[in-house]
């Protein structure tokens, strides 16, 4: 059976103008090509056509096809859809089908664009010709708007033209790739601003004298966010309450967890829950909204009084928060003077589990003398699990208070201290840390 060449209304128009007028030559019959074992792959090689229909004849006639720069396009041939799975290997960039070729096991009243469904679900990333008795433009449409890049007509064969075609048909399907990866993009950029929008809040802080400060950084393997969440608000008594927390695992289950588990604190936190009612509430929000028994969240919270000198901390298997505090030296016939500040961890031996692994756990409250005038760091273990140069060895807890210290000393405050301590480990890592980062920062002056 010959294989046909579009009519020129098939063909889309060449730059800066439509298709020239091209006299249709007869039919050249050229041998089956043999399958290449070590055929180039992706777009840098030459262009490959595997033509599906069923000749009982074993040729073909498809005239010599080149590509723009005047490459040979070559030419397999399959005689079902059978042989075209086997065919169909990563080189090929289009496939030109007869319609009128029976899809396998298809009864005689069959969808007759099934054989191209079947094609389009074996090959959903290569680009498709539609071959139609000639005249049947309607079906060759119908087989456009089912996925097909374009139509050609049977008994109309011409090289040029065909070429023309195996070209636009590639082009525009790497276009519609490329068109859908971008949409995607855009999809996944304004799910993310949603998520950190719920992730990582305004702080609501209103007439508190307290400054703060946050900063979250996405793990190496994700441009998206993770599970890492926290905030602080002010209640009408005038206590600031502050939390962070980290859920198990990296996607969008985890990071819309994180967001319900964020909100749910706040409310929790302005209807007058603190301590282990408040996680213990949180716990059963979190076995409730997971997707998976397996999934659990860390949590650290703290209340600081009215008047900024102590704290209530608890802690979900969370590393402890880090405290930096002025030191004062006495010298004779003078006041004070200041020194470089301190940094340690606040107390951890109270430790309660992570939420959702033990169904009754508790989480008791430790109360905590801040002073007068501190800064209370706290953060997720994205930044303590860093490398320390090409060994196995961690940061730790014990290396990023030694960091802080160090940074103090240099007279960082603030959101310099925290930036420079998040790079730092980033680059004592060799590189972006493999976990996301969140580091909040609660500061009281004088």
């Amino acid at each position: 059976m010959p294989v046909p060449v579009p009519r020129q209304r098939a063909i889309p128009a060449v730059e800066g103008g439509q298709a020239p007028t091209v006299p249709t030559p007869p039919p050249v019959t050229l041998p089956r090509q043999p399958t290449a074992s070590g055929a180039q792959s992706g777009g840098g090689g030459p262009l490959t056509l595997l033509v599906i229909e069923d000749d009982p004849t074993a040729s073909l006639g498809v005239p010599e096809l080149t590509d723009s720069a005047g490459k040979p396009i070559r030419v397999r041939t399959a005689r079902n859809l059978t042989e075209a799975e086997r065919l169909l290997t990563d080189d090929v960039h289009c496939i030109l089908l007869d319609l009128a070729l029976p899809a396998p096991g298809a009864a005689t009243d069959t969808d007759e664009l099934e054989t191209l469904r079947h094609v389009l679900r074996l090959a959903p990333r290569h680009a498709v010709l539609a071959l139609t008795a000639s005249g049947d433009a309607e079906r060759g449409a119908e087989a456009v708007r089912v996925g097909a890049q374009d139509y050609l007509f049977r008994d109309e064969l011409d090289g040029r033209l065909l070429g023309r075609a195996v070209r636009y048909a590639v082009e525009r399907r790497r276009a519609d790739v490329a068109q859908r990866k971008l949409a995607e993009s855009r999809l996944r950029a304004q799910e993310n601003a949603r998520l950190e929008r719920g992730l990582l809040p305004t702080p609501l802080l209103d007439g508190s004298p307290l400054r703060f400060a946050a900063r979250y950084r996405p793990g190496r393997s994700r441009a998206l966010l993770g599970g890492d969440f926290y905030d602080a608000v002010r209640t009408p008594d005038g206590t600031v309450h502050a939390m962070i927390g980290d859920v198990c695992g990296h996607g969008p289950d985890e990071a819309a967890l994180g967001v319900e588990l964020r909100i749910a604190w706040r409310a929790l936190t302005f209807a007058g829950l603190c301590g282990d009612e408040l996680l213990s509430t949180l716990q059963q929000v979190l076995e409730h909204e997971r997707s998976d028994d397996e999934i659990f969240a860390t949590l650290c919270t703290v209340d600081i009084s009215p008047d900024g000198r102590r704290a209530g901390l608890c802690l979900a298997g969370h590393p402890s928060p880090l405290i930096s505090r002025p030191t004062y030296s006495r010298v004779p016939g003078s006041a004070r003077v200041a020194g470089t500040p301190t940094a340690e961890l606040l107390p951890y031996e109270d430790n309660g589990p992570a939420l959702g692994l033990l169904p009754r756990a508790r989480w008791p409250r430790r109360q905590v003398e801040l002073g007068p005038t501190w800064s209370l760091m706290l953060y997720t273990d994205g930044l303590i699990e860093g490398r320390v140069g090409d060994g196995k060895q961690r940061l730790g807890q014990d290396g990023m208070v030694d960091m802080v210290r160090r940074r103090l000393a240099e007279g960082l405050r603030g959101e310099e201290l925290i930036d420079a301590t998040v790079n730092e480990a980033r680059d004592l890592n060799g590189g972006d840390l493999t976990d996301d980062v969140a580091v909040v920062l609660l500061d009281r002056g004088k």
